[in-house]
């Protein structure tokens, strides 16, 4: 048996990578399984669940026409259950039975900034976890996590291990393994840089399925349908896509079996899924809290908050993405259709607060990307600016107080994003902010294309106000 030890037991994994692991073992393939735990001590109920039940729980997926589905994922074979020294994780990791470690810790989790160097200056809990690791503990981000995992299996003499990267983070595979050879660095442990250089590979990859935080509902749809009162259960979306580069060394399970697209290059995937559904998500819940809305289907289904999102994959991600130069191989316009079909799916009920979340991290990495291309063709951007600009207004009901839910941002300086909203020229002070906008902070077109943004942004805030919802 080999296994695949996951870092992350959220939501996204156990409707994504386990069910794909779960399909092969249908078809008799039973040479994988998952071994899984969480870096900190969250979801501590659904982990007990899971435990409980030996790793098993059902899966309810929904199309957008409504038809539920139920299914019992059974490739979870060891919960791993949480430890402040992370020695059950670690020795799972260093065991030689284990090929692949794989993780999802959210965008912000990974600490890099524009230039794919790891934030020390930012991040506190970074400089505060790499302290630990030099204190001999454990270290509970994933880099921290890592390091305990791969020093064990470079004494253990247990091999190679791909580490691979399952978040929504453009080039994930090579960017984690920067941030990791970087924490590694600072650490000055040469020779275990120099084992990781040889004994692992990181491939990119493009993951794409959207699951909600799961309800009570979801339990009692699952309990009514099978009978069974699973503490665990969760929902996704009936669409389900992963991409992955095959550079694996030390082999894999053989998950184009299963619909996995395996590629020598995940770059366009990647790029059309990040700019036209990640950052169109993050439009639509941002736009539909101040409308009022508490859910994504509600604004995707609003037509002002809808030709928002249209207009700016349209006007400004296709343009970009596809050119005479180089060809995108994806129908990039029938690819923006369905994934508003998908967002507009009232079945899946995902709300706003969790999808409006970590726009520190996101606005970098989703959306400046398509103003820094449209700045380099020096062409307008007023569509992208949307973007921005609807987040802008959201944090400054964010900083009065307004937000009808918790707003969490990894990658948000409280004090710095209060400042903004303080300032005399909020726009300005928002454009010059360098953890959003890199080398474009303050550039007179950034500036201007914002301002006009944000005054449309208020006109739709405005007419909201008269007749909400």
């Amino acid at each position: 048996m080999n296994f695949i030890l996951h870092l992350g037991l959220g939501s996204f994994h156990r409707a994504h990578q386990a069910v794909y692991v779960h399909q092969l073992r249908q078809q008799g393939d039973t040479s994988w399984a998952i071994l899984g735990g969480n870096l900190r001590p969250d979801m501590a109920e659904t982990i007990a669940a899971l435990q409980a039940q030996g790793g098993r729980y059902t899966l309810e997926t929904v199309t957008p026409q409504g038809e539920r589905s139920y299914t019992r994922i059974e490739s979870i074979e060891r919960v791993i259950p949480y430890q402040d020294d992370l020695a059950p994780l670690i020795a799972a990791g260093a065991d030689a039975a284990t090929r692949i470690v794989s993780f999802t810790v959210t965008e912000a989790g990974y600490y890099l900034d524009a230039a794919n160097q790891l934030d020390w200056a930012n991040f506190p809990d970074l400089r505060a976890d790499l302290a630990a690791v030099q204190a001999g503990q454990a270290g509970h981000s994933i880099y921290g996590a890592l390091v305990g995992i791969l020093r064990a299996r470079m004494a253990a003499g247990a091999g190679r291990v791909t580490l691979m990267n399952c978040d929504n983070l453009r080039h994930n595979g090579e960017r984690s393994r920067g941030g990791l050879l970087q924490f590694i660095d600072a650490l000055g442990d040469a020779a275990l840089k120099a084992w990781v250089q040889e004994h692992t590979s990181s491939p990119n990859a493009m993951v794409d399925r959207i699951t909600p935080r799961p309800t009570p509902d979801v339990a009692e749809r699952v309990k009514a349908a099978t009978g069974w009162d699973d503490q665990a259960a969760l929902m996704g979306e009936s669409f389900i896509q992963w991409v992955i580069e095959d550079r694996f060394i030390a082999g894999r399970p053989a998950w184009e079996a299963v619909g996995v697209e395996m590629v020598d290059s995940v770059q366009a995937y990647e790029e059309a899924k990040i700019r036209l559904l990640n950052a169109t998500h993050s439009c639509i819940a941002w736009a539909g809290t101040l409308a009022g809305y508490q859910y994504i289907h509600e604004g995707t289904h609003d037509a002002a908050i809808r030709q928002m999102a249209y207009d700016y994959v349209t006007d400004d991600a296709i343009p970009v993405l596809h050119t005479p130069e180089q060809p995108c191989p994806i129908n990039l316009e029938q690819y923006r259709d369905v994934v508003l079909d998908r967002f507009g799916n009232p079945a899946i009920a995902d709300t706003n607060q969790r999808v409006a979340m970590d726009a520190f991290s996101k606005i970098p990495g989703m959306i400046a990307p398509t103003i820094r291309d449209q700045l380099a063709r020096n062409v307008s951007f007023d569509s992208v600016a949307m973007l921005p600009a609807l987040f802008l207004a959201y944090l400054q009901r964010w900083h009065a107080g307004q937000i009808p839910y918790a707003y969490q941002d990894q990658a948000m300086d409280p004090a710095v994003a209060h400042a903004i909203c303080d300032a005399a020229d909020p726009v300005a002070a928002y454009a010059a902010d360098a953890t959003l906008w890199g080398e474009m902070a303050s550039d007179p077109r950034l500036v201007a294309t914002l301002r006009r943004a944000y005054a449309r942004v208020q006109a739709f805030v405005a007419e909201r106000a008269k007749s909400p919802g």
